[in-house]
């Protein structure tokens, strides 16, 4: 299992009029940790994309437990337990700046050829790059 943390501010455009961020605005954040958590080893969504590979959405579940509101600085959680073989099953935890819990997550990916939109399996050369998951 492999767990990043990426911290954010919550900008004013992600809040409803009064000043509570809207819930559609989490399924970015979650965007955002897994991005970041690729990132951690030296991987971008573009060079999956170059390698041929997209990730789509299969199922997306969040559960809020409390709401965030503008200019809260959140810690995003992102939790990886498996290799994405074919599907890319990623956990979310969103926290307030007094540890507060506010809302989980989780998301499935789907690694598909663009061209076909059939899945394929995950490219070698990546799954060795995520061999550590074992590591927190």
């Amino acid at each position: 299992m492999i767990i990043r943390e990426t911290k954010i501010r919550v900008c004013y455009g992600d809040t409803d009029k009064m000043g509570v961020v809207y819930h559609g605005t989490y399924a970015r954040y979650f965007e955002i940790g897994r991005n970041e958590w690729l990132r951690s080893f030296g991987i971008t969504y573009r060079n999956v994309e170059e390698a041929g590979i997209v990730w789509p959405v299969r199922n997306l579940q969040i559960t809020y437990l409390k709401p965030a509101y503008y200019d809260d600085l959140l810690t995003i959680r992102t939790i990886v337990q498996d290799l994405p073989l074919l599907r890319f099953h990623i956990k979310t935890e969103i926290y307030n700046e007094t540890g507060d819990l506010l809302c989980h997550g989780e998301i499935t990916l789907i690694s598909t050829n663009p061209q076909t939109g059939k899945p394929v399996k995950t490219p070698q050369w990546l799954i060795e790059k995520l061999k550590f998951l074992d590591q927190t």
